[in-house]
């Protein structure tokens, strides 16, 4: 059992989030540009950094996520369970929002809910019409809420994971038009083994596909019909560990589509997959240069929004006043201290604040920057015998010099950033065997040691 267990190893089961795609022509709005997602937040211990309310954060490519209201819940259950997992953001046929999400706080995974938190947004900066929607009156629970517009019956239909009288869970769906009410629930898709986390996207060249956990892979259904039990499995399965909580998200750029997934071992880990083609069935890794999770995040859910949107968004919640800096060529690790040493690490980072810096005007020369640590204030990144260590500013300027550095294009890639060293010119911040140095810089792997990416 992992320190944060999966459902999976309890009940052979997990909790979603996606992102809807409608069928139909929603109310007119603008153009969207941009993404937001909703998640949760868990730490690998349970400790800091672990928070069961609504956490939302905004992209531009859908890819590089930027957490809002630093990293804190924008809203927070005040019924049931009193904290959520799994939430998921549709917009709806008028162009508002509604947020649903697993009632559960926490990871006790017996916990029963015949129930799902709901909100509605008109922008996602307010929430109102706070309740609880009763779904079905199984002794069991009702996990990674998502719903859709299903034009054919002029509904809304919500789907969620439940262990019915088959004795394992299968995706069960309600039909609403207000979110306040719901139809009886039906079984909308049991292949014959457990499945969860159950993610749509609708009307893709005619036909509707699901996507889901089964064992610990994402695998997907599809079915030209939105009708329970129309849909049958037929992609190949993709995985990186223990991997759950597929979201699908549609480029709004290019036709590639991603496929999001929430590792659980470690916990907490996204990796995402690209197709050009649904249909096919099959996915490629993504490079993870290419794409950065917000801090702790578990089991997202994706959804489109406008540039307005996104810019009211930012202007409500602001942006984090912290960065993480990530690899070129080691993307899985992140800058961080440890025993005061400066060094790169896989994410998750234990404690995750090791690896939060607040980027400073340089303590030696304004135009240049310092790193000062998030959970360390009194402490900065400087060099001593060119290695990097956390030590607290004694206001000579000897150290100040040694803690300030100049940004530049990155060496690797100049869509990057590298960072030379205000004293010793020549040299710039680079790791070797994780650990992080001042160097000189010239071959190409030297390069890409000293290249990384600022980012959240």
């Amino acid at each position: 059992m992992t320190p944060n267990p999966s459902r999976r190893l309890v009940l052979g089961a997990a909790a979603a989030v996606p992102v809807a795609l409608t069928l139909g022509t929603p109310a007119a709005h603008a153009a969207d540009s941009a993404y937001v997602m909703g998640y949760f937040t868990e730490s690998t211990n349970l400790g800091d950094g672990t928070d069961y309310g609504l956490h939302l954060a905004v992209s531009t490519d859908g890819l590089r996520w930027m957490p809002l209201n630093q990293n804190n819940p924008v809203v927070t259950p005040t019924e049931g369970a009193l904290g959520l997992r799994d939430p998921f953001i549709l917009r709806k046929q008028d162009g508002t929002f509604v947020v649903l999400a697993t009632d559960l706080k926490g990871t006790d995974w017996s916990y029963v809910s015949q129930y799902v938190h709901v909100w509605n947004s008109t922008d996602l900066r307010t929430f109102t019409g706070y309740h609880r929607l009763k779904l079905h009156d199984m002794n069991t629970h009702s996990w990674a809420p998502e719903a859709f517009w299903d034009a054919g019956r002029g509904q809304y239909a919500l789907i969620y994971s439940a262990v019915n009288s088959s004795g394992h869970n299968v995706i069960m769906v309600n039909y609403t038009t207000d979110f306040v009410t719901a139809s009886a629930p039906q079984v909308f898709f049991d292949p014959g083994y457990d499945v969860i986390d159950g993610d749509m996207a609708v009307g893709v060249n005619g036909v509707n596909y699901l996507y889901f956990k089964k064992n610990q892979t994402l695998v997907g259904a599809r079915s030209t019909s939105l009708a329970p039990g129309s849909f049958t499995e037929f992609s190949t399965g993709v995985a990186h560990g223990g991997t759950e909580a597929p979201t699908l998200v549609k480029s709004l750029t290019s036709g590639t589509w991603w496929l999001w997934g929430d590792t659980y071992t470690p916990n907490g880990v996204f990796y995402a997959w690209q197709s050009t083609d649904l249909s096919a069935g099959t996915w490629t890794a993504l490079d993870q240069r290419t794409y950065t999770q917000p801090v702790n995040s578990k089991h997202c859910g994706i959804t489109t929004i406008t540039s307005t949107q996104y810019t009211n968004l930012v202007a409500k919640w602001g942006a984090p006043t912290w960065n993480r800096l990530k690899s070129y060529n080691y993307p899985a690790r992140y800058v961080r201290h440890s025993n005061y040493v400066g060094r790169i690490d896989e994410y998750p980072v234990e404690p995750y604040k090791d690896s939060l810096w607040t980027i400073v005007p340089g303590l030696a020369d304004s135009s240049g920057v310092s790193f000062q640590s998030v959970n360390y204030p009194t402490r900065y990144l400087r060099h001593y015998n060119y290695q990097l260590q956390l030590d607290v500013n004694d206001g000579t300027s000897t150290f100040a010099g040694d803690a300030t550095f100049y940004r530049t294009a990155g060496l690797a890639d100049s869509g990057w950033s590298s960072f030379r060293s205000y004293n010793n010119p020549t040299r710039y911040i680079r790791h070797s065997n994780y650990v992080l140095r001042i160097d000189p810089v010239s071959t190409t792997t030297e390069k890409q040691d000293a290249t990384f990416y600022v980012g959240y």
